[in-house]
């Protein structure tokens, strides 16, 4: 039977990992994720689960000692954010290169500099070309739930490869919501045992892991690595369905709010999808069609799947909570801007930047967001389809 409580993003996602029980958890603290292993290292000198808790003295260490124990066929854990996710930045490329389903709790916070400790996708979005799943959350019930999901994926044997699980940091992680939580029995049973394939600790199998790849093999390696990321779309799909049959919730590579009818649409990942559909809700009272597409998966990017989603829509706002100094936009406008074009949708695109380093993004930003596709569906863009949102503008 579901138990109905009230939790943080980051008591959320600990009691997942408590229910899930990884076999080993190497991590150092960084805000604004530094209570994950402060719960489960709790939970361990409580007697509540037999994880073995490896303090390291960096991040750099702990995604190495994940690696470690990967390796050797047990599974294992890690959480981290910003500047601590680029610290690992080495060690992301061999725990995906070398197929190791890992899994870490990112609880999304900018990047310096300038040194700030708020929400921001620049963590996680750098590193989307390490070969990371990436699945993000709007609120605690998503985190919790989607953490439950991620090893069946990573573990999968058409994927074998390292997932984040994805956060903003305080918006979610330490505001407290009502949520769902399923019993440990159900979870366990649903996550099962990791019987892993291969792995260093098997003595009829000798095995080195992470070698240097010459070239006559390593282009190969890396060909199987993309394609076990292409696999993991229908994995993802399949895990949810299961999950959905277990929990009565649904989950999806994306969720389509109010989006069926709308002539204008935003797309847009993580806590601020919640004001976002406050003013969809709004909107739709005073006649307008208008809709929102919240990403949840953006590695692997379901870019055809989102292009379809939005055939219907006259002009499309794309929000990025990360700038891409690109000139063009942000990681998210970028990719589904391409995906658009390969699809042959031809609405109005403009690419938003908001809420950088935890900036506020409220209703009346996103109707004015919503009026600028209008005109632009109407008008055409008069001016660059990249903007920011909430800036204070200088006054001479």
């Amino acid at each position: 039977m579901a138990i109905n409580e009230r939790m943080s993003g980051n008591e959320a996602v600990a009691h997942a990992i408590k229910q899930v029980e990884p076999d080993v958890m190497p991590a150092f603290p960084i805000t604004p994720s530094t209570e994950l292993p402060q719960f489960v290292s709790s939970f361990i000198a409580n007697g509540e689960i037999n994880t073995e808790f490896i303090p390291v003295e960096s991040e750099h260490s702990s995604m190495s000692a994940a690696i470690g124990a990967s390796a050797a066929g047990v599974r294992a854990l890690t959480a981290t954010s910003s500047c601590g996710l680029a610290l690992m930045w080495e060690v992301l490329y061999v725990a995906a290169s070398n197929r190791l389903p890992i899994c870490m709790a990112v609880v999304n916070r900018a990047l310096s500099g300038p040194l700030n400790i708020n929400s921001e996708h620049s963590d996680s979005m750098g590193a989307r070309d390490s070969g990371w799943l990436q699945i993000y959350a709007e609120n605690n019930q998503e985190a919790y739930d989607n953490f439950i999901q991620a090893y069946r994926i990573a573990e999968h044997k058409d994927v074998m490869l390292p997932v984040m699980i994805c956060q903003d940091g305080f918006i979610t992680s330490h505001a407290v919501e009502n949520i769902t939580l399923e019993e440990t029995d159900k979870v366990k049973k649903f996550v099962g045992e990791y019987r892993p394939e291969h792995s260093l600790l098997n003595p009829d199998e000798p095995l080195a892991v992470g070698p240097y790849a010459v070239s006559n093999y390593c282009m190969e390696a890396k060909k199987a690595q993309a394609e076990a990321m292409v696999r993991a779309k229908q994995v993802i799909l399949d895990v949810a369905k299961e999950f959905e049959e277990m929990t009565g919730r649904k989950y999806g590579f994306f969720e389509e709010y109010k989006l069926k009818d709308a002539e204008y649409a935003i797309v847009a990942i993580g806590s601020a999808c919640g004001t976002i559909k406050d003013a969809v809700d709004k909107l739709r009272k005073a006649g307008k069609k208008v809709g929102l597409l919240k990403v949840r998966v953006f590695r692997p990017f379901p870019g055809k799947e989102m292009a379809k989603a939005l055939r219907k829509c006259k002009a499309v706002g794309i929000f990025d909570r990360c700038e891409g100094y690109s000139a063009n936009g942000g990681p998210l406008g970028a990719e589904l801007e391409a995906a658009l074009f390969r699809n042959k949708n031809t609405c109005e695109v403009i690419n938003y930047v908001y809420g950088l380093s935890g900036r506020d993004l409220t209703v009346a930003h996103v109707a004015d967001v919503y009026e600028e596709l209008a005109e632009a569906a109407e008008d055409g863009l008069k001016d660059k389809k990249y903007r920011y949102i909430g800036l204070r503008e200088r006054r001479d």
